[in-house]
């Protein structure tokens, strides 16, 4: 079996396009193998991690290896063919992948899985002719099922969590519950992965401290944002790794590896404080020395002074909370239950430990109004003020499996899920292109919000704050960051020498000569 995972879709101006390795597909491959399957896997940024070249769309850029090389680098006696489809804005890429891949094996039954593939399984088999089934949500116990069905020979249909062709329709299995006992979950295959390109040019998804280990400490997520597909690939129920496990992950991680740094990639880690308190107490009781961060947003209740500095003393190092919104009436809309009160007393108290803050802020909800923006123009103010290091203010973006998007196709409110769509989407990143969803607020108008918080909160910061801005002149040619604006200068500068074939290196600065080769 070989598990594919695809090139990126960036921005060429995007404020975060991380290459990161697969975890996903690391542990889908993990549970097969531990099943008995012998697995292959093709990262497409992996092996070529310095390889970019423009998409068919000029704003954006393809970042690893191409549909022919990967088609290629697949074993001629491979009997299954597994494709990760994350994100729904790199669609047209991961399509042409597919087809590539169906040309090259006529006979090999594709199976697709991940966010976009979850959210829209219908329109995914029916739009990719070479596309076989859908594994749908928490992919592990379905991938291992449907391969031992395939090998058996047996019918698919009576395999939960999938969506598949039968009798010229396209029809889903019963649902699959989701996996309780994730302890029992076998660690990542990252044997299988060309990790060590990742940890050798200090490629990863938070701020650049060092060699970077994805892990997951909790899944899913309890909460049910309006813009969020969350609940459709991973329902709401939220649940913890034992903390000791975690940390013993880590041990092995540090020994096998050399890791300096983790990213949490969790949907939101700290939920329960007693988990977080634990945890933190237990790295400190370990002597572990590492650093580690949460780069993906997460909750304030959580975390108040005493959390804070337990969080520091335990090694965390980066923060990203996501308050969405600074106006009361769009956070009621989208049901982002948070209180902003609240959270900026949580910011403040990570600030003042030594914790580097970031907030994520969306504009442009589909009801959302000029006073309502301006609302969260000054919530940018009073978070600079407070000393959050860092800010994105990304449009938001109708994504497939949101609540937002269903409400949308019903009102007659959303294009036709054509490619012009999904490019689209990838405007959440990019500072130089704004799509608005607000009826009542147009696509230039947003991007000028959009420019105006940003430059009014680095401002702010850097005249209250002025040592801030030399330290990020400085550091962002440093071989390490401590934020996200010293990385989003460096990785501009990467993304467009490598766009323009120069040959400069990726952050470490030790890209192999032979990235691209297999």
């Amino acid at each position: 079996m070989t598990l594919v995972r695809p090139p990126t879709l960036q921005a060429k101006w995007g404020h975060c396009t991380p290459t990161c390795p697969p975890l996903g597909l690391a542990y889908v491959a993990a549970a097969l193998r531990e099943a008995g399957h012998e697995v292959r896997i093709i990262d497409a940024v992996g092996e070529a991690v310095s390889q970019m070249r423009p998409a068919a769309n000029e704003r954006l850029l393809v970042h690893g290896l191409g549909a022919d090389e990967i088609a290629a680098r697949v074993h001629p006696d491979t009997e299954v063919l597994g494709v990760s489809c994350m994100f729904s804005h790199e669609w047209p890429l991961m399509r042409e992948v597919i087809a590539r891949l169906r040309r090259a094996f006529p006979g090999v039954p594709i199976v697709a899985g991940g966010e976009h593939v979850t959210a829209l399984p219908e329109f995914s088999l029916e739009s990719c002719a070479g596309l076989d089934y859908c594994v749908l949500g928490e992919g592990e116990e379905t991938m291992v099922e449907l391969a031992r069905a395939l090998d058996e020979g047996r019918v698919s249909l009576a395999v939960p969590g999938l969506a598949l062709r039968h009798g010229g329709q396209t029809v889903r299995t019963p649902a699959r519950a989701r996996i309780r006992r994730i302890d029992d979950i076998p660690p990542p295959a990252w044997d299988l992965v060309p990790l060590e390109r990742y940890l050798d040019n200090e490629l990863g998804f938070g701020v650049n401290r060092g060699r970077s280990i994805p892990l997951l400490a909790t899944r899913g997520c309890p909460y049910q944002c309006t813009f969020c597909s969350n609940p459709v690939m991973w329902t709401t129920r939220w649940v913890a790794r034992d903390p000791g496990a975690v940390i013993e992950e880590m041990r092995g991680y540090v020994a096998r590896y050399r890791a300096e740094n983790f990213d949490f990639y969790d949907l939101t880690a700290i939920v329960k404080r007693e988990w977080i308190v634990d945890f933190c107490r237990r790295m400190l009781d370990g002597g572990l020395s590492v650093t580690w961060q949460l780069p993906s947003g997460t909750r304030s209740e959580a975390i108040d002074a005493e959390v804070a500095r337990l969080l520091y003393a335990a090694g965390c190092r980066n923060i990203s909370y996501a308050p969405e919104s600074g106006s009361a009436g769009v956070l009621r809309r989208i049901k982002k239950k948070i209180d902003l009160g609240r959270m900026k007393a949580s910011m403040r108290a990570a600030v003042r430990t030594g914790i580097n803050v970031k907030a994520n802020i969306i504009l442009g909800f589909p009801d959302e109004t000029h006073k309502e923006v301006l609302e969260s123009m000054r919530f940018i103010v009073a978070m600079a003020l407070l000393g959050v290091h860092d800010i994105s203010i990304s449009p938001f973006s109708p994504y497939p499996g949101s609540e937002l998007f269903e409400d949308m196709r019903r009102r007659g409110r959303l294009a036709a899920l054509d490619d012009r769509y999904f490019y689209s989407l990838a405007s959440y990143t990019d500072l130089f292109h704004t799509v608005s969803a607000a009826e009542g607020i147009g696509d230039r108008a947003l991007g000028w919000y959009r420019t105006a918080g940003l430059l009014l909160f680095y401002a702010v910061s850097f005249v209250a704050r002025p040592w801030r801005f030399v330290r990020t002149c400085i550091n962002a040619f440093r071989p390490r960051q401590e934020s996200r604006s010293e990385m989003w200068v460096r990785e501009t500068v990467f993304r467009l020498t490598h766009a323009r074939g120069a040959g400069a290196p990726s952050r470490g600065a030790r890209v192999d000569a032979g990235a691209a080769a297999p």
